[in-house]
């Protein structure tokens, strides 16, 4: 690096670089604008709290860098102390950062100065502490990891509530009186919703509503609100509020054994488990190294079930947006019906239908059982090709669906690039990037099968990038179950315990959604010193205020909708 502030991080088990808070804006923009690192992947934080005397404790902010033509990772490092953690904020170069930056507020304390909107973004606004810091402590708080003491070796177990004095798991920050306390309106949110409005001028001068649209409404796919400032129906500005189905997913998993994690990746985008899964186990094992590397018949088993998901994913999606569209629930339920097919794959090997923790480090839990297979060629082969034709042939000439999308929610590659995007949202405004091609994993590069995209960046070319890219799945899977070879499907045994050498991973896959990916950070103990999640679903969201602007309140439904988010995911 040609940066005097740079340093290489020489940790054991680290990559990348350190640069002080003071030169991150200068080294972040010449990464973008001449070295061509212009997709802001990912951004976490990490507290390094530490009990030695010695050591100094500090939080370090973690960026994943890459670029949008393909490649490796450049990973930046900004290390700030905790008692006044300030990094300035990459908003205005990235603004795909946004939301990151907020996380990364909210859950550990760090400010990003220069943000244009740094309020709470998980929990509400009235939440005391931050809780991620190591030092943050429930009030039913039992043990730093598991299993818990009661639960095992002696099996005497309690509930830690129950021990309280008033039998409560809750507790009030100082000077909170509950009794005297008055619930009020968000007024960050709405001041920052008029700040966004001002920009917004019309000829005829009219009075600006605000509107809710959720948390509890069939069109937001879940528990999430979109509060809009609106002229007449027109849409001036919109922020994403979410947090409702929180419950500090990451916490838990840094208390959890590594493989205790496993099942609850499950719960993350819980329509697309066996993604979730692959994601995890890549982190861990690269942690892990060589002693793990999955058999062959693993891998394909791996592939087979991922792009299976994939096809289960958007037959779900593009059902779910014609019902944002207006057709309520029959194309859904022809969609679905084709999902319950895969799902009867998922639950005959795995044993589960949506929560399968299938995969393992090292390979997978279990074998395909007898007379499996044949029913999966038949799918892949026959029944599935026709279904997604049908689907292409009764809906995407249709009337509804072109007017409705054509046109609507523009997204343009810049943006999309800028604002982080990733998954069929940036390959349906024309960029070409798929990990499983621009940065392979696993055995993805055996395969031959092209990237889908389309280049309007609109919500019809979403729902069309999705049909392109279940007809690619069909060509991977058709290819892996002609391939798939016998032999073992695990490295050595399948422990209850895993050791997990110290240092640092970043796990990614394409997800059918985008970009999913896991930083993990061991300290060579039983659980995860940190546990982060990527979440696409997540960061695909900062971009809907900018595609929603200017169009009517009609439109902000399926714009949400072409997105494809699960609550699970983006709230963890």
């Amino acid at each position: 690096m040609r940066f005097s502030a740079l340093k290489r991080d020489e940790r054991a088990g680290y990559e990348g670089h350190i640069v002080p808070a003071s030169s991150l804006l200068e080294v972040a923009k010449a990464l973008r604008d001449e070295d061509g690192f212009d997709l802001l992947s990912s951004v976490t934080a990490v507290d390094y709290l530490t009990d030695n005397e010695e050591e100094e404790s500090f939080f370090e902010v973690v960026y994943h860098l890459y670029k949008s033509t393909g490649g490796g990772a450049e990973v930046l490092r900004v290390q700030v102390p905790r008692e006044n953690p300030v990094v300035p904020s990459l908003v205005e170069l990235y603004p795909g950062a946004d939301f990151q930056e907020r996380e990364a507020w909210d859950l550990m304390g760090i400010k990003f100065e220069g943000h244009p909107d740094l309020r709470r973004i998980l929990m509400w606004e009235g939440f005391a502490g931050h809780p991620l810091r190591k030092d943050w402590k429930e009030v039913y708080f039992e043990e730093e990891a598991k299993p818990f003491g009661n639960r095992w070796p002696g099996g005497q177990v309690y509930r830690v509530e129950d021990q309280n004095p008033y039998g409560k798991n809750n507790q009030y920050p100082d000077g909170f009186d509950p009794e005297s306390w008055v619930e009020t309106e968000d007024p960050l949110l709405y001041e920052n919703l008029e700040k966004a409005a001002r920009e917004y001028t019309e000829d005829i001068d009219t009075e600006q509503v605000v509107v809710n649209l959720g948390p509890q409404h069939p069109s937001t796919h879940g528990v999430f609100r979109m509060a809009v400032r609106l002229d007449g129906e027109t849409i001036v500005a919109l922020k994403p509020v979410m947090g409702y189905l929180h419950r500090n997913h990451e916490k838990i998993g840094e208390r959890n054994t590594y493989i205790m994690n496993m099942p609850f990746t499950d719960r993350l985008d819980y329509l697309a488990s066996m993604s979730n899964n692959f994601g995890y186990a890549l982190a861990v094992e690269k942690l892990m190294g060589d002693k793990v590397a999955p058999p062959e018949r693993a891998e394909y088993l791996r592939v087979i079930m991922a792009e299976l998901t994939r096809i289960s994913n958007h037959l779900w999606a593009i059902g779910f947006l014609l019902n944002d569209l207006g057709a309520f629930f029959t194309p859904a339920l022809y969609a679905i019906e084709e999902r319950e097919l895969i799902l009867d794959i998922f639950e005959a090997t795995a044993g589960s239908r949506m929560m399968c923790n299938y995969f393992r480090f090292g390979g997978v839990a279990r074998d395909l059982p007898a007379g499996i297979l044949p029913r999966m060629k038949d799918l892949v082969n026959e029944r599935l090709p026709r279904k997604i034709d049908e689907l292409d042939l009764y809906l995407s000439e249709n009337e509804l669906v072109r007017s409705r999308g054509e046109g609507v929610g523009i997204i343009t590659p810049e943006d999309a690039i800028a604002f982080s995007a990733t998954g069929p949202v940036l390959r349906a405004s024309g960029v070409p990037y798929d990990i499983r091609r621009a940065d392979p994993y696993s055995i993805y590069d055996r395969f031959k099968f092209d990237v889908a995209v389309r280049y309007h960046g609109d919500v019809y070319d979403r729902y069309m990038i999705r049909v392109d890219e279940m007809r690619q799945s069909l060509r991977i899977l058709k290819q892996a179950l002609k391939d798939l070879p016998e032999g073992e499907i695990l490295t050595g045994h399948n422990p209850y315990q895993v050791r997990v050498p110290a240092g640092e991973a970043y796990g990614r896959v394409e997800g059918p959604k985008g970009e999913l990916g896991y930083y993990i950070v061991s300290n060579g103990k039983p659980s995860p010193w940190r546990y982060h999640v990527r979440a696409p679903s997540f960061i695909n969201l900062t971009i809907l205020e900018k595609m929603c602007v200017g169009q009517k309140v009609a439109d902000v439904v399926v714009n949400l909708g072409s997105i494809d988010i699960v609550l699970g995911e983006v709230d963890r």
